[in-house]
């Protein structure tokens, strides 16, 4: 994202913003699948600046997850041109949309409770150095929810693209 454009923000970029009270500010807990392993950690929350809420957990992806993958390519994110995505050194984040967990604030762990281990496995990480773009977030969407019509709304229009129950924090 150009920073014109960005909207998105980590929430230890925000130095004005926080985690509410009567929310778990997740940072550092760990995040399973629903057979109970290990995706990895929440390194942070992605913060829709305007809406004012967190969209995004920001997952650092636990070591086994990126050894099993290693050396695969994969069509998680394609592009225009239909070029398949190789995962390269550094691309050890993903993001899971806030409203495809639960939260155990008494265990201290998040679950996916409707994605497998597998669907982490294939979906395309990023590189913490670079911002990730709409169509990263799109791509993402689509190996979660495969099955599902895509239901994207425009490129600028954040109110629509948010307004979906992945993105609904309970």
């Amino acid at each position: 994202m150009e920073n014109k454009d960005k909207n998105l923000y980590r929430l230890d970029e925000l130095t004005d913003y926080k985690v509410a009270s009567n929310y778990s500010d997740v940072r550092g807990w760990k995040i399973v699948d629903a057979d109970n392993r290990t995706i990895g950690k929440i390194d942070n929350l992605w913060v829709n600046k305007d809406m004012q809420r967190v969209v995004y957990l920001d997952v650092k992806v636990d070591k086994e997850l990126i050894d099993d993958s290693r050396h695969e390519v994969h069509d998680t994110i394609v592009n225009d041109n239909g070029r398949e995505f190789m995962y390269k050194e550094g691309d050890s984040h993903l993001i899971i949309p806030i409203g495809s967990v639960n939260i155990n604030k008494d265990t201290k762990i998040v679950m996916a409770n409707s994605i497998t281990y597998d669907t982490f496995r294939r979906t395309g990480r990023y590189n913490i150095q670079h911002n990730f773009d709409r169509n990263y977030e799109r791509s993402v969407l689509k190996s979660y929810y495969a099955d599902e019509e895509s239901r994207s709304g425009s490129k600028s229009d954040d109110d629509a693209f948010y307004n979906r129950r992945e993105f609904d924090g309970r």
